[in-house]
């Protein structure tokens, strides 16, 4: 199952970011090795990050999110989660 993840970065985001990107993108580098990262990236105006991944169940995600770098590290301020269902591009 497909889901959204959007983290809104703290006041301090930003500065925080530059110091766990590092460690943010391993966490997620385990993730795309497996083809479980559909796409991910900031947000271009600074105000956070939007992830889709794969994940069997909700806890699973979760789990993933409270243990990545940038919500141990106080970037992430808030982070919402989204089962979603992806309609383009097609898969074939």
């Amino acid at each position: 199952m497909n889901f959204v993840i959007i983290g809104y970065d703290s006041p301090q985001g930003e500065a925080k970011r530059k110091i766990h990107r590092a460690a943010h993108l391993a966490n997620l580098e385990i993730l795309d090795k497996q083809g479980r990262v559909v796409l991910a990236g900031p947000l271009t105006d600074k105000t956070g990050s939007l992830l889709v991944v794969e994940f069997e169940t909700r806890e699973d995600v979760e789990d993933f999110v409270r243990h990545d770098p940038y919500t141990l590290h106080g970037v992430f301020e808030r982070v919402e989660i989204h089962p979603f269902l992806q309609v383009f591009p097609k898969s074939s």
